[in-house]
């Protein structure tokens, strides 16, 4: 908490010294501050959660970058400087957010935390010596390198602070956190970049031409990023619905699978899993058990943790071959087939599901003593059946149950069942 406070107070600084300096000394071409702080706001108003609940938005990011990098307007020198640049994008930052902010979406204080210090830093680097003459000489090609060199630095300081921001809320690990806002660049990231250098050499050359012009491959960008975004979360809906039918057909009790696919997440996030092994790991939890539904007699309370060792490989190879069938990525029938198996012969997040189902299990109905008596049956159990490192990691992440709460978004997949043993808070 104390990087939380840190980021948060050096953010409120900058933007309150950069406000006390614009209201002094006035705003310059107001004309070029007002086109940029509507981009914006835009921007900011199309702003969306993706599903790690991380905010979006491209086009605001893409119009406060090239702002901090203005350098002349249709050919005229800028007269604006930083402390302009971060106080505009402020403003109009807070000016989109009101939406959010209204209907209760979580993440907006760390989203404009970012949003100031990163186009603080950008126009910091720019705007002085900018201004001072230090890039007169520079034209042509290494004017839009050096822009290019800027950008790819402020969108690395983000990915940092994003990484940071995120550990100190939710308590994963900040390394694989970094490492998926780093992958995140690929994407989304270098098509805002582009189209930040790409708006402030050409607002140089064209004016006010250039925002409109320049804007809508960015808008079709971010349509069809949300369209992709869309699309998971329905394929995700899918997946979820195929691991009722286990509940539907009795064999399994209600919210079993949704608190097993909690749970996973979580220990898989602690042990710095990230991207697209988090997914795999979400829908082989949620569809563990679906070998079930083979069976002609039906395990008691579909409790496969206490069954013999070669009948749990049974059901578990039976599950793999139905999610095969379903035509789910074949990594996860290879998770749910080997759930079963020795844990050192296993992936991690077969590990994770075996370990994580026989603690929900075992939890089960068992009163206020059953965590910890689960968690030390599993810590038994470790010479054999359970990965020690994931049994530790469980351990960890029951010791931390608001966390465990903030790491699973609500709506993801309807993971809202909190295991039993989760203490919750409002």
């Amino acid at each position: 908490m104390t990087v939380l406070r840190l980021v948060h107070g050096t953010a409120a600084l900058v933007a309150a010294g950069s406000l006390a300096v614009t209201l002094w000394t006035g705003l310059a071409d107001r004309g070029d501050a007002l086109a940029f702080g509507v981009l914006v706001t835009i921007g900011e108003l199309t702003r969306w959660s993706d599903a790690q609940g991380r905010q979006a938005a491209p086009l605001g990011a893409a119009g406060s970058l090239s702002y901090a990098l203005l350098g002349a307007d249709a050919g005229r020198p800028s007269q604006h400087g930083a402390a302009q640049v971060v106080t505009v994008v402020l403003v109009a930052a807070l000016l989109g957010a009101v939406p959010h902010i209204w209907s209760g979406r979580g993440g907006t204080a760390d989203h404009l935390a970012r949003r100031v210090l990163t186009v603080g830093f950008a126009a910091v680097c720019f705007q002085p010596l900018y201004n001072e003459g230090v890039f007169s000489s520079w034209s042509g090609p290494a004017y839009a390198l050096l822009l290019l060199t800027l950008l790819a630095l402020t969108s690395l300081c983000g990915a940092v602070l994003a990484a940071a921001l995120a550990h100190c809320r939710t308590g994963w690990p900040f390394g694989p956190r970094l490492r998926e806002e780093l992958r995140g660049l690929r994407g989304i990231g270098s098509a805002v970049v582009a189209t930040g250098a790409v708006i402030a050499l050409a607002f140089a050359v064209v004016g006010l031409w250039a925002l409109p012009v320049f804007c809508l491959p960015m808008l079709l960008v971010q349509l069809s990023v949300r369209r992709y975004a869309a699309v998971r979360a329905t394929y995700r809906q899918t997946i979820a619905s195929l691991a009722r039918a286990t509940e539907i057909a009795g064999c399994t009790p209600a919210g079993h699978a949704r608190r097993v696919a909690a749970l996973s997440l979580a220990v898989g996030r602690d042990l710095g899993l990230t991207g697209a092994d988090l997914a795999v790991l979400e829908y082989a939890a949620l569809m563990h058990d679906i070998g079930q539904l083979s069976l002609v007699d039906p395990v008691p309370a579909g409790a496969t943790a206490a069954l013999p060792a070669a009948e749990q490989r049974r059901i578990a190879l039976l599950g793999g071959a139905v999610v095969r069938q379903t035509g789910v990525d074949a990594a996860v029938a290879v998770v749910v087939e080997r759930q079963a198996d020795p844990y050192p012969e296993q992936p991690l997040a077969a590990r994770i599901v075996r370990a994580v189902n026989a603690y929900e299990e075992k939890t089960r109905d068992a009163g206020p003593e059953g965590p910890l008596r689960a968690l030390e049956e599993l810590r038994l159990g470790t010479g054999g059946d359970y990965a020690p490192e994931v049994v530790e990691s469980l351990a960890r992440v029951l010791a931390q149950p608001q966390a465990v709460r903030e790491r699973v978004p609500a709506g993801r997949t309807g993971l809202s069942d909190p295991a039993p043993g989760w203490v919750t808070h409002g």
